[in-house]
């Protein structure tokens, strides 16, 4: 019989994956959505609401610990998935106000709803089951990346506009996808921090239960003045403001392959009738590319079972912010750097040419007003004729050197930041949310090519700030070796 917290792993999984999944596909599609209604009095743009999501979740993270500890994860996940469908039901009836209104509540939703799940993940867990339990959690979520998508494309295949009955159909699949896993958060079982909560508060009945709540607010606040005194401190270290440009770049190009290319896809005249069903099958190559990468990664972590990816897990106590592991491709470029401490320049130097690679496909390939152009389809035409082939390789190619970079920045993060792990992956999330906050604001202003070169130069900024660190490490380690 699968014991309580192997229970609670799995539900958490699953609820993750219904909510990302519907909430994945409606990231993928919505600027295409958004373009297509008919609806004279809508003005809102997909691009500017996605900005307003990573905005608002890049602050809401410096306080989402505060509210988790409060009110506790299994209430704090409920909540955040009712915030997600919210936002997924605008799209059903759209209207400006609500769909920025909404767009600042999921971005608070989303910084709770990832703080809880760190907290439960922990809690469900021990020393010696952590890395079984976040990878079965990563392989379930690896997994929306696809089912949504695929519905996508079999509804869209063969349209060249999209119909208010297609969108309230799309839509209101995906609130009912988000709101069961939403519900799914409320049969979760207590974890071992709730218990111990739960028998500190029996022993102590003479405690009101707000005095008990309040007690744990205040603890709360301080927790969280203390972290923000501590990441202030390490933004001003050499380090890490030299691997600020590489978090920057994995934010822009983070918006690029979520949001902007799969849009470009779909407002490619030269596609045809096939361009909408295309933004599906993009999706999913991207889906399946982490997916790839996350089996080998749980392999990984089944080979060591005092790895997380290259950096020692901390040890376990119910006050840990678990940091997420690497988004995508984990596991190919965990084992690559697991046993020297060189590979993690060569993982990053690959992901950069396979970056650029992909970027100058698209540039040949795809009209550089496909990422502006207001109509449903474009109006200039590429130095390439746009081939099915080349967008979906570009479409791998983006995933993948997206892995490189997000494995390489949690590993040198965790190597060098082992004490002050939780304050270092938050620097690197608010960065990266910023940065994509604003790739996404001047995603529907820019012309392809600039969005293209301005990712090239950053990306290369990054990577030698990347080198330098790295070098630095090397040259600190043999010196103490010495």
């Amino acid at each position: 019989m699968v014991d309580r917290r192997t229970f609670n792993v799995v539900i958490l999984g699953v609820g993750f994956l219904f909510i990302f999944t519907a909430f994945t596909t409606c990231g993928n599609i919505e600027q295409t959505v958004v373009k297509s209604l008919e609806n004279g009095t809508f003005s809102g743009s997909g691009y500017h609401s996605l900005g307003i999501i990573y905005g608002v979740f890049s602050f809401s993270n410096l306080l989402a610990p505060s509210v988790v500890t409060v009110i506790g994860p299994k209430i704090t996940m409920f909540l955040s998935g009712m915030l997600y469908s919210g936002y997924i039901a605008v799209f059903i009836n759209p209207s400006t106000w609500s769909l920025y209104f909404t767009s600042v509540l999921i971005g608070i939703g989303a910084a709770l709803l990832w703080t809880a799940q760190g907290q439960f993940l922990v809690e469900n867990s021990e020393a010696s089951t952590i890395n079984r339990n976040t990878g079965m959690f990563w392989a379930l979520l690896q997994c929306s990346m696809l089912f949504g998508n695929l519905y996508i494309y079999f509804d869209w295949n063969g349209r060249t506009e999209i119909p208010d009955g297609s969108r309230r159909s799309v839509f209101l699949s995906l609130l009912v996808t988000s709101v069961l896993g939403t519900l799914s958060f409320l049969v979760l079982r207590g974890g071992r921090r709730e218990e111990e909560l739960l028998s500190e508060e029996e022993g102590q009945s003479l405690l009101s239960t707000r005095m008990m709540y309040t007690h744990r607010a205040n603890t709360a606040i301080q927790d969280t003045k203390s972290e923000l005194a501590t990441i202030l401190q390490l933004l001003k270290t050499k380090t890490m403001l030299l691997l600020s440009p590489c978090m920057a770049y994995s934010g822009l190009e983070l918006s690029f392959y979520s949001g902007v290319y799969g849009t470009c896809i779909g407002a490619t005249a030269q596609f045809g009738a096939a361009a909408k069903g295309l933004i599906g099958i993009s999706g999913i190559v991207v889906g399946i590319g982490e997916i790839v990468g996350k089996l080998s990664f749980f392999f990984n972590l089944l080979l060591s079972q005092n790895t997380f990816g290259c950096f020692k897990v901390p040890e376990l106590t119910p006050s840990v912010n678990f940091p997420p592991p690497p988004p995508a491709g984990g596991g190919l470029f965990g084992l690559m750097c697991k046993n020297s401490r060189f590979r993690r320049t060569s993982v990053v130097f690959l992901g950069m040419v396979v970056h650029f690679v992909a970027f100058y496909l698209i540039f040949i390939s795809i009209p550089s007003d496909a990422s502006v152009v207001f109509e449903t389809n474009t109006q200039r035409t590429p130095y390439l004729t746009p081939s099915v082939s080349i967008a979906l390789l570009c479409s791998f190619l983006l995933g993948l050197g997206d892995s490189c970079f997000n494995t390489q920045l949690y590993s040198i993060l965790g190597h060098v930041y082992a004490e002050q792990s939780t304050p270092a992956f938050a620097i690197f999330k608010f960065i990266q949310s910023v940065f994509a906050a604003v790739a996404f604001f001047y995603g529907g202003y820019l012309l392809l090519m600039w969005q293209l070169l301005l990712m090239v130069v950053l990306g290369f900024a990054g990577t030698l700030c990347f080198f330098v660190v790295e070098r630095t490490q090397n040259f600190a380690a043999d010196i103490q070796e010495y």
